[in-house]
């Protein structure tokens, strides 16, 4: 009788302890699938997000040299901000270390497609060969699997919209270009952006070597932009601060 008694307290407590174990492996993979980046739904371009927070994000198109992204680097470390940053495929295998660093001061990496080529212009076959030989370069680079796509020239139509969605990328164009790669003046450049930027807003710069005057408003702006009351944050950081609906252009 005494055995049958402590066997069934030592089922009871079995079943108790694989209750716990299912109870936290669930607590677990919820966490790990919030942890993991969900493109925008909608069929279109990410321009801006929705969001009642004062977040905003500072993205930066790269694909020619290598001076001015390094200053550019330096100041978002120095000011501890954390960008988004769209490679050409090309450009990131050609300086892995700019790359690596870039990712290790924590800014995110993704694509701006292998060759920077205009996508209106390439069949549904070529863009996609395009964005696939992207991906595979900056994550060979050390830039991780680009999650987002923004196409060269920020051309894009709807066979381009239809490839990106089945490669599973959010195609992001932006909702401020101070239109810094003509070298307009560094004041200029600030000012369009104090002009325009607010809640939400996706800001358009460049890190390649033809802007040459992106490195000196770039401290300017977020010295301002903090002063009014706002933090940077990273694009999918921006995405999952979303509420409400996004700004798409179709």
């Amino acid at each position: 009788m005494l055995w049958v008694i402590n066997g069934k307290k030592f089922k009871n407590l079995l079943l108790i302890m694989i209750a716990a174990f299912f109870a936290a492996l669930i607590l677990f993979v919820q966490k790990q699938q919030a942890d993991v980046f969900t493109p925008i739904k909608e069929s279109g371009a990410l321009s801006r997000v929705e969001t009642e927070q004062k977040h905003l994000s500072l993205t930066f198109d790269c694909n020619w040299g290598d001076q001015q992204i390094k200053t550019i680097l330096e100041t978002l470390k120095k000011e501890h901000v954390r960008a988004t940053f769209f490679l050409s495929g090309e450009w990131a295998e050609r300086h892995p270390d700019l790359v690596q660093q870039a990712a290790k001061d924590g800014n995110e990496i993704e694509s701006q497609g292998m060759r920077h080529e205009d996508y209106t212009q390439l069949s549904p076959g070529e863009v996609r060969r395009d964005i696939i030989l992207a991906n595979a370069a900056i994550d060979k680079s050390g830039g991780g699997k680009p999650q987002l796509l923004r196409p060269p020239y920020g051309k894009m139509n709807s066979e381009t919209l239809t490839t990106a969605n089945q490669l599973r990328l959010q195609p992001v164009l932006w909702s401020v270009n101070p239109q810094d790669e003509t070298n307009p003046g560094y004041k200029v450049i600030v000012s369009r952006v104090l002009q325009e930027a607010g809640k939400g807003d996706i800001i358009r710069l460049h890190a390649s070597d033809s802007a040459k005057q992106t490195d000196r408003a770039l401290p300017l702006i977020i010295r301002e932009m903090q002063n009014r009351g706002y933090t940077f944050v990273t694009l999918k950081n921006l995405i999952a601060d979303a509420q409400g609906k996004q700004q798409l252009l179709n």
